[in-house]
């Protein structure tokens, strides 16, 4: 009989573990040949140990579980660990360290259960077994080496975990759900974009392995803190960065030049997009800020920390810290499209702006500004050197506490800046005089998906957190807790104490509009109020132009200028009519469009500035499947859109996925002709019983952002 004991085999047990550690919809855990161990932190698992020729006898032998993670492990670190194994039946150790304890014996074999700590490092850790002899010392130690790295991730269901939530019904949406959707669109218009978040697909957590052994912040001695790791995810999803040899997963692009990737628009989730970047080592082209928000929720999900998406309509882009955004205008009333006064860059409005939200205890601040914290992987300004935004507290956000990490001045702009408009004047210090201010137009509201709602067909799983962000807009609160951050910025302490011109004598109105279908006509509106006892002389501007959502104008559609008077007591209208043949040649990406509207009182210089967004409207993508399919017995989907533009649509795709249904699939189509009915009929096997989703788009060189979805109930017959 051998004198040291040897281990001949362990086995982990994938599927049972997983189920306790709410792992169990990982495809890795399924494969047949070598299931995936996936772990989460903080919790107990169980694993038998089989010995060769002898059982286990704590007299005799010393049996120790070795746990190792990274290079060059180290148990001062916390990336090394041993665990003895005893007689004992009970933990002998603190909740901050590995244990071990015996559950079972027999005549060959040990059944054990060991817990881990909760702020372990999360990713890949090797597992050996070292076993000597306590009679003979002198014999050589045995090795048993596991044969495969296990996953170990964060755990939101565990209470000692710092990304622990305590209405854990909400992890089912925030951790769990894997198809959502993501508001898109100006104010006014924005939709509901469906978007496949597949963080259980097998390419997903090694993908993730991938981006956090390539980001900076995210070392072997960071990797158990959710703070640095969400912070090192939104610099690794984008690859904007000059350090090329480091490749981030998305790069983004803004100028409809997709001829060498393919365009944001046609993405219908995040698995396509990690899969490519797993497989290539390589950055993906393209994407836009919802694209880098859907795959940062994947990631953040993949990991175990709660993510939601989180949409701004109507979004400030700071350039220069100064917690406004300005615009400027000469003599004339035009508006520059450059910033006369900031070489940092220009200020900008985006129609909307997409980031996360992810949930985390923050030691590192005061006590009540843990719980969601605000992440932007889309490359706008650097921090720290990087294209990197977050994690920031939204209670930090909201009262105004920009002194807290991380960036939390320019994500609080991003919500609650005030719109400045500057007018040139020779005689002011500036060479500019600050003519208006709108505390109103900035983050007009903030969208995220409901939870447990799922609506294919409309918004009502659309859930308002304006209020996380910021007070009611205009109130004491919202504007107190606006100049506590003005306070704590230089800057922007030089641009709000500078007064406006006042207006009393004449109102201004800029009619927002409502929806336009592609094709339709439609008017810019200015109301004017002359409150006075004297004529007017009144000099504007009205003009329409096609815009990128993030603000920047595209093409100038129609311009109106002149003089007019405005009788004492009296109300003047002013439109400006834009028909389909004015703009249609004129459409960027998204179809979002600017209406401006600029006016001078002659006789006083008292000035009144005005925008609106909106967006036209596009046909859906129609979707017609089965509302009840058995698994795995062939299907046909049916997809069909009518082409709205007078032009033949090249270079046609149509894109579809579901989790549990299909893997994504890319379908090339022919070119469509004006005005035509397209109808698709195409064949699949849905993969997995219960109730799942299918997300669809359609994109060409012309017409792009053409998207739907369906909700079908897949059952398996064979179940009595």
């Amino acid at each position: 009989m051998a004198t040291v004991l040897e281990v001949d085999g362990v086995r982990i047990y994938p599927l049972e573990n997983a189920k306790r550690h709410h792992t169990e919809r990982y495809e890795l855990i399924h494969e047949a040949q070598n299931p995936s161990v996936i772990l989460r932190r903080g919790q107990e698992f169980e694993l038998l140990v089989k010995f060769r020729e002898r059982g286990f006898d704590p007299s005799k032998d010393i049996v120790r579980l070795i746990f190792t993670f990274g290079a060059n492990p180290s148990p001062v670190k916390g990336t090394r660990a041993v665990s003895s194994v005893t007689g004992r039946m009970d933990y002998s150790k603190d909740l901050q360290e590995w244990d071990v304890r015996l559950l079972k014996t027999d005549q060959v074999s040990v059944r054990l259960e060991v817990r881990s700590p909760p702020d372990s490092p999360v990713g890949e850790w090797n597992f050996e077994i070292e076993t000597k002899s306590k009679v003979d010392r002198r014999s050589p130690a045995s090795l048993y080496k596991f044969p495969s790295k296990f996953y170990l991730l964060f755990n939101p269901w565990a209470k000692d975990d710092h990304v622990y939530m305590e209405d854990k019904h909400l992890l089912d949406e925030y951790v769990v759900n894997d198809v959502g959707k993501i508001w898109v669109g100006p104010y006014g218009t924005s939709r509901g974009r469906e978007w496949v978040f597949g963080q259980f697909d097998d390419c997903v957590l090694p993908a993730c392995m991938v981006m956090l052994d390539r980001a900076a912040g995210a070392g072997t001695l960071k990797r158990g803190d959710p703070i640095a790791v969400t912070r090192a995810i939104s610099r690794i999803v984008n690859s904007n960065d000059e350090d090329v040899s480091v490749a981030g997963v998305i790069h983004g692009r803004w100028d409809g030049e997709y001829k060498d990737g393919t365009a944001p628009a046609a993405w219908t989730g995040s698995v396509a997009i990690l899969e490519e970047y797993l497989t290539t080592g390589k950055e993906v082209k393209y994407g836009q800020c919802w694209v880098f928000a859907g795959v940062v929720t994947t990631v953040c999900r993949a990991l175990g920390i709660p993510s939601r998406v989180v949409s701004n309509l109507v979004s400030a882009h700071d350039a220069n810290s100064s917690l406004t955004v300005d615009r400027y205008y000469d003599l004339n009333n035009e508006e520059l499209d450059y910033d006369p006064t900031n070489w940092e860059g220009e200020d900008s409005i985006w129609n909307y702006h997409v980031w996360n939200d992810v949930w985390m205890a923050r030691p590192d601040l005061p006590l009540g500004y843990g719980g969601w914290q605000a992440i932007d992987a889309t490359p706008q300004e650097t921090s720290l050197g990087f294209f990197q935004c977050g994690p920031a507290s939204l209670e930090a956000i909201k009262c105004g506490a920009v002194g807290f990490s991380y960036d939390v001045p320019f994500l609080l702009a991003s919500v609650n800046a005030d719109l400045f408009r500057w007018k040139e004047d020779p005689e002011s210090d500036r060479g500019y005089t600050k003519i208006s201010s709108n505390k109103y137009h900035i983050g007009r509201v903030i969208f995220t998906k409901a939870p447990w709602l799922f609506d294919p067909n409309g918004d009502k799983d659309r859930e308002d957190i304006t209020n996380q962000y910021k007070a009611e807009e205009g109130s004491a609160t919202e504007r107190l807790a606006l100049m506590n951050a003005v306070r704590g910025v230089e800057r922007a302490k030089r641009f709000y104490e500078l007064p406006s011109i006042s207006r009393e004598e004449l109102e201004f109105e800029l009619v927002d509009l409502d929806k336009v279908n592609i094709g339709e006509s439609f008017n810019v509106v200015v109301n004017i109020n002359n409150k006075s006892n004297s004529v007017k002389t009144v000099k504007a501007i009205l003009s329409a132009a096609s815009v990128y959502y993030t603000g920047i104008k595209a093409h100038l559609i129609k311009k109106a200028s002149g003089d007019f008077q405005v009788q004492p007591k009296s109300k003047e209208l002013l439109k400006l009519t834009v028909k389909p043949e004015d703009y249609l040649d004129k459409l960027v990406e998204y179809c979002n469009m600017k209406i401006y509207a600029l006016a001078t009182v002659t006789d006083t210089n008292e000035t009144w500035g005005e925008e609106d967004d909106f967006q036209i409207i596009k046909p859906k993508l129609d979707i017609k499947v089965s509302e009840s399919l058995p698994v795995n017995q062939p299907t046909v989907v049916k997809f069909s859109f009518t082409n709205p533009l007078k032009i033949t649509l090249t270079k046609c795709q149509f894109k579809y996925e579901g989790p549990g249904v299909t893997k994504n699939k890319t379908i090339p189509y022919r070119d469509i002709r004006a005005g035509e009915l397209v109808v698709l009929e195409h064949r699949f096997t849905p993969m997995r019983a219960g109730a799942q989703k299918l997300v669809a788009t359609f994109s060409s060189t012309e017409l792009l952002d053409i998207t739907g979805a369906a909700s079908i109930d897949v059952y398996d017959d064979t179940e009595e």
